[in-house]
């Protein structure tokens, strides 16, 4: 999967861009608050039609403007796919093939892009919360299914938690919709269950193998999914919906008490075990560094297993946070594999040695100029 040419209309400090990139490494390099982070977001945004900036996307239209576009040409397997999302004050429009999608969902898979930015390092040491969006974005990318399930049990989450609230201020006293709302709930919660057990067990394979090259064979990775109804590999779907729903039935009143659904995907979380050990309460820093750099490499790999297509990776500034070792590893295992888009203040000598042929462009207050390189 390559991404052959980006426009730009009106988005962020890019008033009208178009540019064409290179299908190995393509690094933007310029000083702070040139346009660097806003180009890899446009990339990321043009993925995932959300930016992993903001939650808000009236702030990706040039405060001058009221609209914002940003299309590209994608190159796939199956041959060229016209990609474009317009924002204004109305919302959002998707566009594949120049046809407008009626949900972005439909959208959403056209373009698999993996960011790895300075926070992705924070991945092991973060909160729960962090590890779970970390699979949410990444997993909505692999499966269609996943972004539906996922996307209406967090619909549902929220429609449940205002009725608890409702019960426990006794501004309802209705509690059969509440379990019609439990079940609902218990039925999409296992499909997300079941997916992330699935998924992250083939993340594991990777990166596991990955974390053992890095760590130079002295340690072994484990990831263990973190859930309260302690699923495996042979756990069915309809055994994770049984399980769920008893547990909503069995807590009903504690769940009204506290005016929350306290069971849940929405509660799961990813334990990193190197040499059996927790990353996260007894890995050191650059263990928790190496971790992270290996799942993330991993990404890359399982989005290829699962959708037949390598994705994009974006580097936001993530070589600097890096020392030499794990910069070696990082850039040796993207050459000739992946479409890049680095972005760096100075491009580190490390660097320069390991990417092989880069197509450097300079940004200065949201313009390019290619830079030749010798």
């Amino acid at each position: 999967m390559i991404l052959t040419e980006l426009h730009l209309h009106h988005f962020r400090n890019y008033q009208d861009l178009t540019v064409h990139f290179n299908p190995g490494v393509n690094v933007l390099i310029g000083h702070n608050a040139q346009g660097k982070t806003n180009m890899l977001e446009a990339i990321y945004v043009l993925s995932l039609t959300k930016s992993h900036r903001t939650s808000n996307d009236h702030e990706l239209i040039n405060w001058q403007e009221k609209s914002a576009l940003i299309s590209g040409t994608v190159e796939k397997s199956i041959g060229k796919i016209p990609l474009e999302l317009q924002f204004s004050s109305k919302g959002k429009k998707a566009k594949v093939n120049h046809l407008e999608q009626a949900r972005l969902s439909q959208y959403v898979g056209q373009l698999n892009a993996i960011l790895f930015a300075p926070e992705d390092l924070s991945l092991v040491k973060g909160s729960p919360a962090l590890r779970r969006h970390f699979m949410d974005r990444e997993f909505s990318q692999m499966s269609s299914k996943y972004l539906y399930n996922a996307g209406q049990y967090r619909t549902l989450l929220r429609q449940k938690n205002k009725y608890l609230k409702q019960l426990k201020y006794k501004q309802q006293t209705d509690r059969v919709l509440l379990g019609v709302l439990s079940d609902q709930l218990a039925a999409f919660g296992a499909e997300v269950i079941i997916a992330r057990q699935h998924f992250l067990k083939h993340l594991e394979g990777w990166a596991a193998d990955l974390h053992q090259e890095i760590s130079l064979n002295k340690e072994s990775l484990r990831l263990e999914y973190v859930n309260q109804l302690k699923v495996n590999d042979d756990t069915t779907v309809e055994e994770a919906y049984q399980a769920l729903f008893k547990l909503y039935q069995d807590n009903e009143q504690r769940e009204i008490e506290q005016g929350t659904t306290i069971y849940g995907p929405h509660r799961d979380d990813i334990r990193f075990l190197v040499n059996n050990k927790n990353m996260q309460a007894f890995g050191s820093q650059g263990q928790q560094r190496t971790t992270a750099l290996s799942v993330k490499l991993a990404e890359i790999d399982l989005m290829k297993e699962q959708t037949g297509e390598y994705p994009l990776l974006l580097l936001d500034d993530v070589l600097s946070e890096l020392d030499t070792i794990r910069q070696t590893h990082l850039l040796t295992a993207i050459q000739n594999k992946v479409q890049t888009f680095l972005t760096t203040t100075s491009l580190s000598d490390v660097a320069r040695q390991l990417i092989n042929e880069p197509t450097i462009f300079e940004i200065e207050h949201g313009t390019l100029n290619k830079e030749e390189v010798k």
